[in-house]
């Protein structure tokens, strides 16, 4: 893993920095709505807005790289994402912040989508897995350092925004003194969604309900944390424990996968997140037992975070080589989907069921995931005889890293069948 940082370290010094303002910022902005006065379904809206920019982010970006290069999208994405973070300081009104983060989205999306695709490029066969690894944990740790920053002063002030700008406009220093080679941008493929659903079902469902669970939880856990009474440094640590569990549960689970049917995983890790919900939505006074509140979080995170690489795996034990960057592709772009409704799902259990209303939220997506998948047990295809490797993904992820996600999954698959 230290020879991939070493052959890619001025992308993974970039892109750290990226992380870590992006997860500073996204909850920074509900703490300061929340001051602000903003109700929670407002806020729900204004974070919503992200997912979509993203998606359009998505579509838009390959284009804009193919033509004008990796290098010069990558500083005009960052340069206006670091404006944006500083005019949510001069303006109070949720359109515009709508309008901000809808811009954020987009950049940040663009943004990642270079990093994917120079990392794709500048692996080999041999590298590939040890390079998705280490930018699962670097996208990952840079969420949680980004948590803790919320220590460093309040919400309500200038100085936390100022921290978002400076450390996106750093991002920009190891790209561009970079001596790297800078590999030909190829645009990823895709598929219909029409034929990605016939082809895995379990996969297209259970990631796009767990992109609802996972920015519901990242979204509306600040304002939960809020509504009973945690300052806001608990709070980032909070959400940073819930991205420690994800990050911990991770590989386990996709060894387990690997030696399981899947599907069992899929339903398992959801089944036994419900009762954890259920716990923390009747939980008296959380605050007073904070080190209960921080683990069962934890083991919330661990067990929900890690579900969409699991889907994806399965999805792809089921495709012929040939279909498993589209398909993959594709399924980021479920994801995306589903993440745009977290937000305002989450604001608007919070605002109509009390703090209590996300866990309830969390209960039901994870359910649904349970039942879907109990429903594919008994009518799909039983263990796939071309399983793959489970590999470690990160939601932040963009079509582009379908091809070394496909590599590193099973680096000796041949793609002429």
């Amino acid at each position: 893993m230290w020879a991939a940082f070493r052959s890619s370290w001025s992308l993974f010094m970039g892109m750290i920095l990226l992380m870590i303002s992006n997860g500073l910022l996204v909850t920074l902005l509900t703490l300061r709505a929340d001051g602000l006065g903003f109700s929670e379904s407002t806020i729900g809206l204004i974070q919503s807005a992200y997912p979509v920019g993203s998606l359009i982010g998505c579509l838009i970006a390959p284009k804009l790289i193919m033509r004008v290069g990796h290098i010069r999208i990558f500083a005009a994405f960052a340069s206006i994402a670091s404006a944006t973070a500083l005019i949510h300081l001069v303006t109070n009104d949720p359109l515009s912040w709508g309008a901000m983060r809808l811009l954020q989205g987009f950049c940040f999306s663009g943004l990642y989508i270079v990093a994917e695709s120079w990392l794709n490029g500048s692996a080999s066969n041999e590298t590939r897995a040890s390079l998705l690894s280490t930018y699962f944990i670097t996208q990952t740790g840079g969420v949680m350092i980004g948590q803790l920053l919320l220590n460093l002063s309040s919400p309500e002030g200038i100085f936390l925004f100022i921290v978002v700008s400076v450390l996106i406009s750093f991002s920009l220093v190891p790209m561009l003194v970079s001596a790297s080679a800078i590999p030909p941008y190829v645009p990823p493929e895709r598929i219909s969604l029409a034929e990605l659903f016939r082809l895995s079902p379990m996969g297209l469902t259970g990631s796009f309900l767990n992109g609802i669970g996972q920015t519901a939880l990242y979204i509306a856990l600040a304002l939960y944390g809020r509504a009973i009474g945690l300052s806001a440094g608990a709070i980032g640590g909070l959400i940073g424990f819930m991205t420690l569990g994800g990050m911990l549960f991770q590989f386990p689970l996709a060894k387990l996968s690997d030696r399981l049917d899947r599907r069992l995983v899929i339903v398992g890790a959801p089944g036994l997140a419900i009762p954890v919900c259920l716990f923390l939505a009747t939980m008296e006074s959380p605050v007073d037992n904070s080190i209960l509140l921080f683990a069962l979080v934890a083991v919330l995170g661990g067990l929900t975070l890690p579900i969409y690489s699991i889907c994806m795996a399965h999805m792809n034990d089921h495709l012929k080589p040939g279909q498993v960057v589209a398909a993959s592709g594709t399924l980021v772009l479920i994801l995306a989907v589903g993440m745009t409704f977290g937000p305002t799902l989450g604001g608007f259990a919070i605002a109509h069921f009390g703090p209590e209303g996300l866990f309830y939220l969390l209960a039901t997506t994870s359910g649904l995931t349970v039942m879907t998948g109990l429903f594919r047990l008994r009518t799909g295809q039983s263990r796939s005889q071309n399983q793959i490797t489970a590999v470690a993904l990160s939601a932040n992820l963009s079509p582009e890293a379908s091809s070394l996600y496909r590599d590193a999954s099973n680096p000796d698959r041949d793609d002429s069948i």
